[in-house]
């Protein structure tokens, strides 16, 4: 790294925690007792059971307690992972939110679904909108509700208010907002992620969007995010805080690269 920083690639599968009589280790492959200063996270991994995503935030927890930075921290990538629990900590701190519901009962989801007319049904856990379904109708939202239950998955229904067939992607680093882009849905879809063909286009962020993103990704504790705000009749809305957004998108619409911000957060936080 031209920073003066030595830098290694790790992947989450591969890091092994081991707890023995001299204390706590961390290791990678077979080598054991890994030397960092600072680890910065890239993810959790997309699609995990719910037993190896705790085991590997404990493994991040580990490298805590042994005095490694880690950024983004192991709890607020819990909280960050689990939607409820995000839009609890936002309300919490007074930021606004869309209607949401959690439900395990089916006909609750569908009376939902008759009283807000348009909603997304989403995973509670999950990522670059896959698995998220809009829908209108209850019947169809009853055979959601009934499939996902069958699973073991609560229901997480947002209601649609969305103004554009758009949403804001706000990144942050610090105590800094990197920019913004507008993320467009593709003809054939209603998503937005630049992952299932959204387009991205640089906005220029107010200075409400600026205020939204650092509150949001303060109230959850992390060093780095991308902050989703949707617009609405009533005023932004805060969709969702990513713990570890994708940038592709936004690097092609702004030329801003945020790994460079966040090495150059990693490199003074360590420094002190």
């Amino acid at each position: 790294m031209k920073r003066g920083a030595e830098t290694l690639y790790l992947r989450m599968s591969r890091l092994s925690s081991y707890i023995t009589r001299r204390g706590m280790l961390v290791g990678y492959r077979m080598a054991r007792a890994l030397d960092l200063d600072v680890a910065v996270i890239r993810g959790i991994g997309v699609t995990t059971t719910a037993e190896t995503l705790l085991k590997r935030l404990d493994v991040l927890r580990s490298l805590e307690y042994q005095g490694v930075l880690t950024i983004n921290p192991a709890d607020s990538l819990l909280v960050a992972r689990d939607k409820l629990a995000t839009l609890l900590r936002l309300r919490k701190a007074g930021l606004p939110t869309p209607e949401t519901a959690v439900v395990e009962d089916v006909y609750e989801v569908s009376e939902i679904v008759r009283e807000w007319g348009d909603v997304v049904i989403k995973p509670i856990m999950g990522s670059m909108g896959y698995g998220s379904v809009r829908t209108s109708n209850p019947d169809v939202a009853f055979i959601i509700a009934k499939t996902w239950l069958t699973y073991g998955q609560p229901i997480y229904l947002q209601r649609y208010e969305r103004r554009r067939e758009r949403d804001i992607r706000v990144l942050v680093v610090g105590n800094e907002v990197l920019g913004a882009i507008y993320r467009y849905a593709p003809p054939y879809s209603w998503k937005t992620n630049v992952s299932q063909g959204g387009r991205a286009e640089r906005v220029k962020p107010d200075s409400e969007l600026v205020e939204l993103a650092l509150r949001a990704t303060k109230a959850l504790g992390l060093y780095y995010s991308g902050v989703d705000i949707g617009e609405t009749d009533g005023g932004y809305v805060i969709y969702e805080v990513n713990s570890s957004p994708q940038w592709r998108g936004f690097m092609a619409a702004t030329g801003v690269n945020p790994a460079e911000k966040i090495a150059e957060l990693a490199i003074n936080m360590v420094k002190g």
